[in-house]
Protein backbone atom coordinates (compact mmCIF):
# COMPACT_ATOMS: atom_id res chain seq x y z
CA UNK A 1 0.00 0.00 0.00
CA UNK A 2 1.11 3.31 -1.03
CA UNK A 3 1.01 6.64 1.37
CA UNK A 4 1.69 10.21 0.79
CA UNK A 5 5.09 10.91 2.96
CA UNK A 6 6.35 14.83 3.49
CA UNK A 7 10.37 15.65 3.27
CA UNK A 8 10.14 18.80 5.23
CA UNK A 9 13.27 19.88 4.76
CA UNK A 10 12.50 20.44 0.90
CA UNK A 11 9.48 21.79 1.46
CA UNK A 12 9.35 25.71 -0.15
CA UNK A 13 5.95 26.40 1.28
CA UNK A 14 4.84 27.68 -2.20
CA UNK A 15 1.54 25.88 -1.73
CA UNK A 16 1.67 24.61 -5.24
CA UNK A 17 0.59 20.98 -3.18
CA UNK A 18 -2.91 23.16 -2.05
CA UNK A 19 -3.59 24.90 -5.55
CA UNK A 20 -3.46 21.35 -7.47
CA UNK A 21 -5.10 19.79 -5.23
CA UNK A 22 -8.29 21.92 -5.12
CA UNK A 23 -8.29 22.24 -8.76
CA UNK A 24 -8.14 18.21 -8.79
CA UNK A 25 -11.37 18.42 -6.73
CA UNK A 26 -13.01 21.03 -8.73
CA UNK A 27 -16.05 20.35 -10.83
CA UNK A 28 -14.05 21.05 -14.08
CA UNK A 29 -10.59 19.91 -12.84
CA UNK A 30 -9.23 22.98 -14.99
CA UNK A 31 -7.50 26.15 -12.91
CA UNK A 32 -9.11 28.70 -15.06
CA UNK A 33 -12.15 27.40 -14.99
CA UNK A 34 -12.45 26.38 -11.75
CA UNK A 35 -11.40 29.81 -10.70
CA UNK A 36 -14.57 31.15 -12.43
CA UNK A 37 -17.33 28.49 -10.96
CA UNK A 38 -19.93 29.10 -8.54
CA UNK A 39 -18.88 27.13 -5.29
CA UNK A 40 -15.06 27.40 -5.49
CA UNK A 41 -13.18 24.01 -4.53
CA UNK A 42 -10.78 24.05 -1.70
CA UNK A 43 -7.67 22.40 -1.27
CA UNK A 44 -7.62 18.71 1.05
CA UNK A 45 -4.32 19.58 2.01
CA UNK A 46 -2.54 22.43 3.87
CA UNK A 47 1.18 24.02 4.11
CA UNK A 48 2.12 25.53 7.44
CA UNK A 49 4.54 27.32 9.06
CA UNK A 50 6.18 26.79 12.30
CA UNK A 51 9.81 26.86 14.12
CA UNK A 52 11.47 28.00 10.80
CA UNK A 53 10.11 24.75 8.38
CA UNK A 54 7.21 24.58 6.72
CA UNK A 55 4.79 21.33 7.49
CA UNK A 56 2.69 20.13 4.37
CA UNK A 57 -0.49 18.53 6.59
CA UNK A 58 -2.99 15.94 5.37
CA UNK A 59 -5.10 13.15 6.31
CA UNK A 60 -2.87 10.10 7.60
CA UNK A 61 -5.76 7.94 7.15
CA UNK A 62 -5.01 6.16 10.07
CA UNK A 63 -5.47 2.05 11.00
CA UNK A 64 -7.58 4.03 13.90
CA UNK A 65 -8.91 6.43 13.46
CA UNK A 66 -10.21 8.77 16.19
CA UNK A 67 -12.24 10.92 13.18
CA UNK A 68 -14.32 7.42 12.76
CA UNK A 69 -15.29 7.19 15.82
CA UNK A 70 -15.90 10.66 16.60
CA UNK A 71 -18.23 10.54 13.46
CA UNK A 72 -22.08 10.38 15.20
CA UNK A 73 -23.37 9.81 11.76
CA UNK A 74 -21.20 7.31 10.53
CA UNK A 75 -20.35 9.43 7.45
CA UNK A 76 -16.31 8.17 8.08
CA UNK A 77 -16.10 4.86 8.00
CA UNK A 78 -12.23 2.92 7.41
CA UNK A 79 -12.23 0.72 4.74
CA UNK A 80 -9.81 -1.83 5.86
CA UNK A 81 -9.45 -2.89 2.07
CA UNK A 82 -8.33 -0.11 0.71
CA UNK A 83 -6.80 1.50 4.27
CA UNK A 84 -8.58 4.21 3.53
CA UNK A 85 -10.55 6.52 5.97
CA UNK A 86 -13.88 7.06 3.61
CA UNK A 87 -16.16 9.70 3.65
CA UNK A 88 -19.98 9.51 2.81
CA UNK A 89 -21.20 12.88 1.92
CA UNK A 90 -24.62 11.95 1.89
CA UNK A 91 -24.85 11.24 5.83
CA UNK A 92 -22.55 13.95 7.06
CA UNK A 93 -24.55 16.55 9.53
CA UNK A 94 -21.83 19.03 9.13
CA UNK A 95 -20.99 19.05 13.53
CA UNK A 96 -17.35 18.72 12.66
CA UNK A 97 -16.39 16.50 15.34
CA UNK A 98 -14.23 14.94 13.39
CA UNK A 99 -12.04 18.46 12.86
CA UNK A 100 -12.33 18.13 16.60
CA UNK A 101 -11.02 14.40 16.97
CA UNK A 102 -7.74 14.70 14.52
CA UNK A 103 -5.06 14.19 16.60
CA UNK A 104 -2.87 15.65 13.54
CA UNK A 105 -5.36 18.85 12.65
CA UNK A 106 -5.57 17.18 9.06
CA UNK A 107 -9.40 17.90 8.65
CA UNK A 108 -10.73 21.21 8.08
CA UNK A 109 -14.30 22.59 7.16
CA UNK A 110 -15.81 23.74 4.11
CA UNK A 111 -18.31 25.85 5.89
CA UNK A 112 -20.28 26.82 2.25
CA UNK A 113 -21.14 23.28 1.95
CA UNK A 114 -21.26 22.26 5.42
CA UNK A 115 -18.54 19.21 5.14
CA UNK A 116 -15.29 18.42 6.31
CA UNK A 117 -12.41 18.05 3.73
CA UNK A 118 -9.52 16.04 4.13
CA UNK A 119 -7.02 14.41 2.03
CA UNK A 120 -8.23 11.59 -0.28
CA UNK A 121 -5.61 10.52 -1.70
CA UNK A 122 -7.08 11.11 -5.19
CA UNK A 123 -8.57 8.08 -5.08
CA UNK A 124 -9.93 8.46 -9.01
CA UNK A 125 -6.40 8.84 -10.02
CA UNK A 126 -3.59 6.54 -10.52
CA UNK A 127 -1.37 8.97 -7.85
CA UNK A 128 -2.40 11.86 -5.86
CA UNK A 129 -2.13 15.35 -8.02
CA UNK A 130 0.25 16.42 -5.06
CA UNK A 131 2.87 14.42 -5.86
CA UNK A 132 3.90 16.18 -9.43
CA UNK A 133 2.93 19.61 -8.41
CA UNK A 134 5.66 19.91 -5.66
CA UNK A 135 9.12 21.68 -7.45
CA UNK A 136 11.42 20.11 -5.19
CA UNK A 137 9.95 16.63 -4.47
CA UNK A 138 9.03 17.46 -0.92
CA UNK A 139 5.89 15.22 -2.06
CA UNK A 140 6.56 11.12 -1.31
CA UNK A 141 4.12 8.75 -2.91
CA UNK A 142 5.99 5.29 -1.24
CA UNK A 143 5.34 1.59 0.03
CA UNK A 144 4.17 1.70 3.59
Amino acid sequence: MKQLYYKIKKCLGCKSCEIVCAVAHSASGDLFKALKEEVLSLPRKKVSFAKGNNYPLSCRHCQEPKCVDACMAAALKYDTEKKLVVHDKTRCVGCWMCIMSCPYGAIWPDAKVKIPLRCDKCQDKEEPSCLKACPTGAVAWEEV
